[in-house]
């Protein structure tokens, strides 16, 4: 179960939505939709999980909300 906060907002210089989490530096993912970028952004964070992992780099715990706004 996804735990991260995820910001996702409409790019125009993009024409995709962007889905940002905020707590996981560089981890980002885009979507034609808003429900797409979503479901991509799902992905990416166990991907970079996953990396973080394998490279015995810390995994932050996720903060909440409001943190970063």
């Amino acid at each position: 179960m996804i735990k991260y906060e995820i910001i996702i907002y409409w790019s125009n210089e993009d024409n995709a939505f962007i889905a940002e989490v905020p707590e996981l530096p560089g981890c980002m993912a885009d979507g034609g939709t808003y429900q797409e970028a979503l479901a991509n952004a799902e992905i990416i964070i166990n991907e970079w999980i996953e990396t973080a992992t394998s490279l015995n780099r810390p995994i932050p715990l996720p903060i909440g909300r409001l943190k970063f706004a």
